[in-house]
């Protein structure tokens, strides 16, 4: 059974038109308005992963929520397939089993009462009501498989305790193909993992997007996993988009100041392997 199975509709693209959110913030007898996104547009395509960087404040998670139909647009459209949708009703249950988020906090996006099975026959069965129970056990176990939880049945009688953050991570995931997903948002998924199991689930994701043809919204503030996991960058400042391009293009030839600013930030493999080695002659002078 596919990742996709019960999606049927055609291909097409999630877009994002001259997207503003604004929010007024009140302070006594005083309000004021802080413009957190600037007037953004961007499309996402099937079996294409788009990143989207800057730091924190820039209005990177207030572009993952208002996609998610989490934040109301002050302004601006979301169209799936050409069309808006509205977010009440069939129409977003319709949009949710197209568009699912993967949170960037592995520990607080899984209840930890419940099993790991619960977490992901709950998608199913909602977007899904047909199938019988024998069939959405078999797509659990197909899910935690096809994330590299293996034995699927063992891992899916487990609580999310019994997992470490990287295999909670992948359980979220799972979670998110889940309903037939098309297109996937991704908000720091791997910011606060161990540095050593990061690139696994950043290789999952990429693999997960070639072999299901998933449109990936990339949410980082990291530059060097941007280029080597995303076909384009935009980069983000103070919620404008203020260059955006192919991967190479945008590292090797930044244009815009701040793009150069987040570049020169950005620790070089070179100078990781000098300190690594400085402290470990330091430590060996023990």
């Amino acid at each position: 059974m596919s990742a996709n199975t019960g999606t049927d509709r055609a291909a097409g693209s999630l877009e994002v038109r001259n997207l503003v959110k604004d929010f007024h913030l009140r302070s006594g007898f005083r309000t004021s308005v802080l413009h957190a996104v600037k007037d953004v547009s961007f499309t996402l395509e099937p079996g294409r992963t788009t990143a989207l960087v800057g730091e924190s404040g820039s209005g990177k998670s207030t572009i993952a929520r208002m996609l998610m139909k989490l934040e109301t647009p002050t302004s601006g459209s979301i169209l799936l397939d050409g069309e808006e949708t509205s977010a009440r009703g069939r129409a977003i249950e319709r949009y949710r089993s197209d568009v699912q988020m993967v949170f960037q906090d592995p520990f607080a996006s899984l209840n930890p009462f419940h099993t790991i099975a619960h977490h992901l026959e709950r998608p199913i069965r909602l977007h899904h009501p047909k199938l019988r129970s024998a069939e959405v056990r078999a797509r659990v176990v197909e899910l935690l498989e096809r994330v590299r939880l293996t034995p699927g049945e063992d891992f899916a009688e487990r609580r999310p305790h019994e997992l470490s953050g990287g295999q909670r991570q992948r359980v979220a995931i799972a979670r998110a193909l889940a309903p037939g997903a098309r297109f996937i948002v991704a908000d720091e998924p791997v910011s606060m993992l161990d540095v050593s199991i990061r690139l696994g689930v950043l290789n999952l994701l990429a693999e997960l997007q070639r072999e299901e043809n998933l449109g990936v919204l990339y949410i980082t503030h990291d530059l060097a996993t941007a280029r080597h996991f995303s076909d384009d960058i935009m980069v983000l400042y103070k919620g404008d988009v203020v260059e955006r391009g192919p991967a190479d293009e945008v590292i090797l030839n930044p244009q815009h100041e701040y793009t150069k600013t987040l570049l020169g930030a950005a620790p070089e493999p070179e100078n990781l392997g000098r300190l690594r080695d400085e402290v470990r002659a330091e430590l060996a002078g023990l």
